[in-house]
């Protein structure tokens, strides 16, 4: 008589199958405590039931079998809650990609878009405070939280004369990476740390504004785009964006408001 839990018994206190117990068993995942040479019968201990458990847990949120092996493998309590975390945060990746593509594709399926109100500027010369960089397209939210972070500290409010913005160069969408530049408007821009004062040409643009989250600002971007090549004669420009509201100002993102400019040719400015 063997000591243990038959397999069927050790399936039914951990939730996981005898179909799935014998895949971890032949992967070297979970190894049965005896395994009956007569019979082939697997028999497990009750001390092995949090380890189960664990595996159970980290299969539901798609560890791969090597990394749980890893896992389970580390006896380093902190090494094992960091190998862990780096799957969780590349599950949240993953989530707020899908979350992104959800809220993108309900609105391209809506029926009851009304058209676009699109608005045709000429933005004067002008002198910012701005921080310029070349950055691949995933990294754009990063560089640019960090960016606009060191002007928010190298300027106060009382400082500004409107809200921020930001030019991105066709490259970045085109290639995948491309130059960005972010600024503050001031009324005295100086350098300080990454912060140059540049000079922003003269440029006519055709202009929407993308109300709520940014997951679905690309269909906006679209439908300017469409607009704009429809209406009027494009130019190779950078598109620019002008941050009225934003996470910044408030967490509550049916608030913010992203204004988007799209570069185009006039003869007759203003």
């Amino acid at each position: 008589m063997h000591a243990g839990l038959t397999i069927g018994e050790f399936a039914t206190l951990t939730h996981l199958s005898v179909r799935t117990l014998r895949r971890y068993h032949e992967s070297g995942l979970l190894v049965p405590a005896t395994v009956d040479a007569t019979s082939g019968y697997r028999y497990y201990a009750a001390a092995q039931i949090p380890s189960a458990q664990v595996i159970h847990r980290l299969r539901q949120l798609d560890v791969p079998l090597a990394e749980v092996k890893q896992i389970l493998a580390t006896d380093d309590p902190l090494l094992r809650a960091d190998l862990v975390a780096a799957h969780l945060r590349r599950l949240e990746d993953t989530l707020d990609r899908t979350r992104a593509a959800v809220v993108s594709l309900r609105t391209l399926l809506r029926t009851d878009n009304d058209e676009l109100p699109v608005s045709l500027r000429s933005v004067p010369a002008r002198t910012v405070a701005a921080i310029r960089g070349t950055v691949g397209f995933d990294g754009v939210h990063q560089w640019y939280a960090a960016a606009m972070a060191e002007l928010d500290a190298a300027f106060s409010p009382d400082e500004r004369t409107g809200p921020p913005a930001g030019r991105y160069a066709n490259e970045l969408f085109t290639h995948g990476s491309g130059e960005l530049t972010v600024f503050h408007p001031v009324r005295e821009p100086r350098t300080s740390g990454r912060i140059e004062v540049v000079e922003l040409p003269a440029v006519e643009l055709a202009i929407a504004v993308h109300a709520g989250p940014h997951d679905d600002i690309d269909v906006t971007y679209g439908r300017l785009g469409s607009w704009a090549t429809t209406h009027t004669m494009t130019v190779a420009g950078p598109v620019h964006e002008t941050y009225l509201v934003g996470p910044r100002d408030t967490n509550e993102s049916a608030q913010w408001r992203t204004e988007i400019g799209w570069p185009i040719f006039r003869l007759t400015p203003g």
